[in-house]
């Protein structure tokens, strides 16, 4: 077997296995394994006055997390998906004949920190009262081959975590197994969702699934991402909204409908954005956005109920209440409240002016909704902590909504504000087919300006609407950053499993001939690499003493078998 480029715990697990191989344990065993408890389940119906029957014959399968061998008696720390229990494995209960093999060589020499298990047993409390399960027969179920990161703790001290987000985001299956907390995140974001699943199933609405690769990028303003059908030879988009879908289904006569969908935005990446995300969107007939403000915060305060009990959460330092009725405030009291501005009926050359008097960037791409968007985007927003409906935007931001039954120039628009970020955006719907072309052709002339988030016009939604949509009114919902606030977690990475990384950066391969070039013995000259030596200026700049002590420290840790140089020779190296 090649161990090239292992570690030397690496290659001290691959040992076990060839060991286990060759005494006829199958370390990946395909047959099913009968667990039948779980550790949680085992010390919250433990009694030591009374054993409950299913204490007395348990089987249990989980992770070894800790290990204290100590001679014909050793006990260990076992972890399962719901939480940790300590095993105790005493020789002659688990070897009763004369051959003591899976106890003195398997479980003693052969398992490993990380391995996975099965033990069937008996659960008992220990001579200090720790409930235990006393082990009488045990099974390797998966050999670990790469050492976990240890966590260590001590009196309610947690030391060298696994904290690293780098690592956690790229290696989130070992973030799982060394920060079980970590899971509980995801829990809550299971129930959030089924809670809104509840929700809108008590009130009948019909849960839909729309196409992800769509003709047109259509629902929102954003940049998408492209690809192309081979069979078809056409292009097409990852969805960036699945709006436009499930409005034809109100055309066709369902009086609600509802959608958990991946979106996907070519745009940029922060703690807030990943290009992948979660969105809720629902669409009731014969309602209006009041309708819809008032169903959204019913459904947050809902959501909070379910996860915690109450409606005040922590978030960060600071305490948000969920509890309804939310805060309403129109775009334009927003803007005149944190600006001291009123932009109502100023033009986009007035818009322009007050932006630069505001020191907000601009450029001549954009129009009056842009503007406006970037005003309360860099003015407002931030000060919108608790939930707070912002709600009748302009016209020019918002191209799939219905004009405002009152004002003139603005929409029947909301969005929903908390902690300083857009939680939810909901409209009164356009359902007039000759006004949604006119705004989708406003898109086009923005696009051609160079906008491109500018919207595309969709010829069959156009051709739906013309069939007749009733009065509708929708809402979407971010599911990832709702995550975030129920969870108190400022990074979307630590609300999704797999967030979108970087490519890792390749450690290039160093050419170890270089040193041997230099009068280093080619054996010497690997080892130098391998301790961090990657180039002769490096070489030449080592404190010799303290390189022979590492070299030679490598070649004993290692069982290299290497003669060790001199520091003389090292020296030479050196100076060379």
């Amino acid at each position: 077997m090649d161990y090239t480029g292992l570690s030397e715990q690496e290659i001290l697990r691959r040992e076990a296995l060839t060991k286990l191989n060759e005494l006829g344990i199958d370390a990946y065993p395909a047959a099913e394994y009968p667990v039948n408890i779980y550790s949680t389940d085992i010390l919250a119906q433990f009694n030591d006055d009374f054993m409950p029957d299913n204490l007395k014959a348990v089987c249990v399968s989980g992770r070894i997390m800790s290990r204290r061998i100590m001679g014909n008696a050793s006990f260990v720390e076992l972890q399962d998906s719901k939480g940790r229990i300590q095993i105790y494995f005493k020789r002659d209960d688990i070897c009763p004949e004369e051959d003591k093999t899976m106890y003195n060589i398997v479980f003693k020499r052969l398992l490993d920190i990380g391995d996975i298990i099965g033990v069937k047993g008996y659960a008992f409390r220990t001579k200090v009262g720790e409930i235990s399960v006393h082990v009488t027969e045990f099974t390797v179920l998966a050999k670990s081959l790469r050492p976990l990161p240890i966590v260590k703790e001590k009196d309610g001290q947690v030391y060298d975590a696994f904290t690293d987000p780098e690592m956690r985001y790229r290696q989130r299956y070992v973030d799982l197994i060394v920060n079980p907390h970590i899971k509980d995140t995801f829990i809550k974001r299971s129930k959030i969702m089924h809670t809104m699943r509840e929700f809108f199933n008590e009130k009948d609405y019909l849960e839909v699934e729309t196409p992800i690769l769509q003709p047109i990028a259509g629902g929102a303003a954003a940049r998408p991402f492209v690809t192309h059908h081979n069979a078809l030879d056409i292009p097409l988009y990852l969805r960036i909204a699945n709006e436009l879908y499930l409005k034809r289904l109100i055309v066709g006569g369902f009086d609600g409908v509802y959608e958990f969908a991946k979106d996907f935005r070519n745009e940029g990446m922060d703690r807030t954005h990943n290009p992948e995300f979660t969105v809720l969107e629902i669409y009731v007939a014969y309602k209006d956005y009041n309708w819809m403000m008032n169903f959204t915060e019913e459904m947050v305060e809902r959501v909070a109920l379910a996860l915690h009990n109450k409606t005040k959460l922590k978030l960060g330092e600071k305490e948000i209440d969920f509890k309804r009725p939310f805060k309403r405030v129109t775009m334009y009291d927003a803007i005149k409240e944190y600006t001291g501005y009123d932009i109502g009926g100023k033009s986009e050359e007035e818009l322009h002016q007050i932006c630069k008097e505001l020191g907000i960037e601009t450029d001549k791409t954009m129009g009056k909704g842009k503007l406006i968007d970037e005003i309360f985007g860099e003015k407002c927003e931030a000060n919108l902590i608790q939930p707070t409906f912002i709600t009748d935007y302009p016209v020019e931001m918002s191209p799939l909504t219905k004009k405002h039954r009152e004002v003139d120039g603005l929409t029947e628009r909301f969005e929903l504000f908390v902690n300083g970020k857009e939680l939810a955006n909901a409209y009164s719907e356009l359902n007039d087919p000759i006004d949604q072309r006119n705004r989708f052709e406003d898109q086009m002339r923005l696009a051609a300006k160079g906008d491109d988030e500018a919207m595309f016009i969709d010829k069959d939604f156009l051709k739906a609407l013309e069939y007749g949509m009733p009065p509708t009114a929708g809402m979407g919902i971010g599911i990832d950053r709702l995550t975030m606030f129920m969870t108190d977690n400022a990074s979307i990475q630590d609300v999704l499993f797999f967030p979108q990384m970087r490519p890792e950066k390749k450690i290039e391969e160093i050419d170890d001939s270089i040193f041997v070039e230099i009068g280093v013995e080619e054996d010497w000259a690997k080892v130098l690499v391998k301790t961090g030596i990657h180039s002769v200026k490096a070489l030449k700049e080592s404190n010799p003493n303290k390189l022979h002590q590492t070299i030679c420290g490598y070649n004993k840790k290692n069982k290299l078998g290497l003669t060790n140089p001199s520091q003389e020779q090292v020296k030479a190296w050196v100076e060379c």
